[in-house]
């Protein structure tokens, strides 16, 4: 599967069979065909409507030896020969990775350290334990800084069948610097204004030697390290002497050894070349107690300290193997569990990992706020999903879809309404964080009609469906899963970045920090149009990682009608959506918080915001265009609005907003697995929404302290370079004119590169 879409059939749209995930990230879920079979079953045929992506699946172990133990059948050579039919030879179904390799390896923005101070004593009296941060958090004096790792590293790989072990050592450099500030208690300067660096952590060279043991399918290994890891470390103290105005201070280097745990994944590009992303956690342990200079004046001393190091790095790897490896062929389109081999299982395994680098140059940013976009840095982020299936019966099917993520986006998250990010989440993390993204029990009511025969996917068992049906869902899912759908910008995995170009970015729609919410979901499904509806927990407040569970008092409403048609003239499909949602949840309106702070009763306009939310009704809807014009060329708009009374409670910062674009496939230029795509968007507030901004609200995502309005205009495009039929290369460019609605600061140029791949 090259990307995971939601490809439909015209005649018997399949809307809900592979839901595609949205919220924060967009799709996950796809099939590659799907048919339509007689009443009498004697015949199958491909439907012509279908716009038809390879998939990519993940055999499970009894799969795998049944690959390596099923013989091939050799037909007669003569139509007389009787005799019985010859095996082939068998071929391994997993890569042969034995053998030396090197590569390159680096991590721009996606790594990140700490260092703990304690026990530390000033002229013998001891003081609390202080530490740098990780520069994730909004108090971190390294907060807006970027940290590139990179270097390289070699190794040797031994197998046993499918079972992969092995040694490794990298050596990597690397310009971590993470700040302490003066505002930590027992120094003496903590009501200094402004607040200034005490000491500064310095890491520039990284070595590890670890073991490797993993486990080999098809053109992938996925394995876990452990081992030892080193680095230095310089420590820079300065204490001011507030008396007389002098500093003192002092310079330390250390050396550290300790041990490193991690994980990855490889996919071979070819017979000499892979790829891949590797997870490290590396603990240095503590050091030895060392001087650290003096502080100066009466209450000062000698500084006695000892300090420990934590770091978690992600990166981008890519390895030669000079002796080659033994690929098996890729395999057929025909995959485990599509009904059309005759084998529907009642099984399904599929997965996903994402990798996007993206960075900002410099702008124009005369003033900064706490919720601003800050020029002049990187960020990466990583995720890996599992998608797990299983039928019941006929009709009903679990689903299951741990996911990890790790990383921040630019300005942890915030700064853009219309984010460049569809991978960054709200709920970000240093460290690759588990969460259970997806539970759910779906019942489809086959009502009659023709018959849909659906292929194995990501979160689609392989089934057959009447074309007119009812589906019900209840569980945990993202409302994107099944709403709001385009084929040609739902997916920041596989197409574009940009939230308000995937997605109806003016539809609040309720959800936690990464995107996800708890509900019930119901769908009667025709061959021309589907009706769905759609009933939620909303967030216990603004930008709430907490879902309310008094849903009889506050909760989502949305609905969708989508129409399905055969353009006249062109002969192609298309579909138009209409979507509406009522939402009832904690927020704050937007002309009250704004008249309290001129009157004079909060000095801070976000504290009237929090004495004065309670239960309040958002309503809005959007509409939603998908139109082939070639079998090759694809266009997308779409146009979303809500009241704009009250502050958003889950998604971003948008009251209004209008995009569109192309999506065209490669086939004119011989890659027809490529696509390169290009959009715009443009977004705005309402009246109130604007004033509460000027007056320095701070929202879900943007928030400069001051307000110049104007509208947020977005222009993106990108190339997705198709390296093979699991592994997708993207090339991204953004232009963001006044970003967070200030004329005030930008216009900002924005470059990222993503690595994709399907299991």
């Amino acid at each position: 599967m090259t990307e995971e879409r939601k490809q439909r059939c015209r005649t018997c749209d399949t809307a809900f069979a592979a839901p595609a995930r949205r919220g924060l990230r967009g799709s996950e879920a796809g099939f590659s065909k799907s048919y339509i079979v007689a009443v009498s079953r004697m015949s199958i045929r491909p439907a012509s409507s279908v716009r038809a992506r390879s998939q990519i699946r993940i055999p499970a172990l009894p799969q795998v030896a049944a690959l390596l133990l099923t013989p091939a059948i050799t037909a007669p050579a003569v139509a007389a020969d009787l005799a019985a039919p010859r095996p082939a030879a068998e071929v391994a179904a997993y890569t042969d990775w034995s053998g030396g390799y090197i590569g390159l390896e680096g991590s721009a923005g996606g790594s990140y350290g700490a260092y703990t101070f304690g026990p530390t004593t000033i002229g013998g009296r001891p003081v609390p334990a202080f530490k740098s941060g990780d520069s994730t958090g909004r108090s971190d004096q390294g907060r807006n800084a970027t940290t590139a790792v990179g270097g390289l590293f070699g190794g040797w790989t031994w197998q046993t069948g499918p079972w992969v072990y092995g040694v490794e050592a990298s050596l990597d450099a690397a310009n971590l610097k993470r700040p302490v500030p003066s505002t930590i208690a027992g120094f003496g300067y903590a009501d200094v204004d402004p607040a200034f660096n005490i000491v500064r952590a310095k890491t520039d060279l990284y070595g590890t030697v670890r073991a490797r043991l993993g486990y080999s399918f098809e053109r992938y290994l996925i394995y876990g390290a452990f081992g030892l890891a080193g680095a230095n470390a310089r420590f820079l103290a300065t204490y001011p002497d507030l008396d007389t105005g002098g500093q003192a201070t002092a310079q330390r280097e250390l050396g550290y050894l300790g041990f490193t745990l991690g994980a990855g994944v490889q996919y071979a590009v070819s017979d000499h070349l892979a790829l891949g992303i590797d997870y490290r956690y590396i603990d240095l342990g503590g050091s030895r107690r060392f001087p650290l200079g003096a502080v100066p004046g009466d209450q000062g001393g000698p500084v006695s300290t000892r300090a420990s190091f934590t770091s978690n790095q992600m990166f981008l790897r890519l390895m030669w193997f000079p002796d080659g490896l033994r690929v098996p062929p890729d395999p057929d389109e025909t995959a485990p569990h599509d009904p059309d081999n005759g084998d529907t299982g009642r099984f399904s395994l599929h997965g996903q990992t994402t990798l996007i680098a993206q960075g900002v140059p410099g702008f124009r940013s005369p003033y900064e706020g706490a919720q601003s976009l800050i020029p002049h840095q990187a960020r990466q982020t990583t995720t890996a999903t599992i998608f797990l299936g299983f039928k019941l019966s006929d009709t009903t099917e679990l689903y299951y879809n741990p996911e990890f993520s790790q990383g921040f986006g630019l300005s942890r998250t915030l700064g853009v309404a219309g984010f460049v990010n569809g991978e960054a989440q709200k709920a970000g993390a240093p460290f690759p964080k588990l969460r259970s993204n997806r539970y759910y029990v779906k019942q489809t009511i086959n009502l009659g009609g023709e018959t849909v025969e659906v292929p194995d996917g990501p979160n689609q068992v392989a089934t057959r469906y009447d074309a007119e049906r009812i589906t019900l869902i209840a569980g945990k899912f993202a409302l994107g899963d099944f709403f709001d759908g385009n084929i040609y910008a739902h997916d920041p995995r596989v197409d574009f970045f940009n939230w308000s170009l995937w997605g109806s970015s003016a539809w609040d729609f309720p959800a936690n920090l990464p995107g996800f919410t708890q509900g019930v979901y119901a769908e009667y499904n025709r061959p021309e149009f589907a009706i769905r509806a759609a009933y939620t927990q909303v967030p216990k407040e603004p930008s709430s990682d907490v879902l309310d569970p008094r849903v009889f008092r506050r909760a989502g409403l949305n609905a969708e009608f989508e129409q399905r048609y055969v353009l006249p003239g062109l002969e192609q499909p298309g579909k138009l959506r209409f979507g509406f949602f009522s939402n009832v949840g904690v927020s704050a309106n937007n002309r009250e918080v704004v008249t309290l702070t001129q009157l004079g009763a909060f000095d801070d306009i976000n504290d009237a915001a929090a004495a004065t939310r309670r239960p309040r009704r958002k309503t809005g809807g959007y509409i939603n265009l998908e139109q082939a014009l070639t079998p090759e060329l694809g266009l997308f708009a779409r146009a979303s609005l809500n009241d704009g009374r009250t502050e958003n409670i889950s998604f971003t910062d948008i009251d209004q907003s209008f995009s569109g674009g192309l999506s065209l496939k490669g086939k004119a230029w011989d890659r027809p697995d490529d696509t390169i795509g290009i959009g715009a968007a443009m977004n705005g507030l309402s009246p109130s929404h604007r004033a509460a901004f000027a007056a320095g609200f701070y929202g879900l995502l943007i928030g400069d302290g001051r307000l110049n309005y104007g509208t947020e205009r977005a222009l993106e495009t990108y190339y997705a370079l198709n390296l093979t039929k699991f592994v997708t290369l993207t090339f991204d460019y953004q232009f963001i004119n006044n970003p967070g609605y200030n004329r005030d600061r930008g216009p900002a140029h924005f470059f990222a590169s993503r690595l994709h791949a399907d299991f």
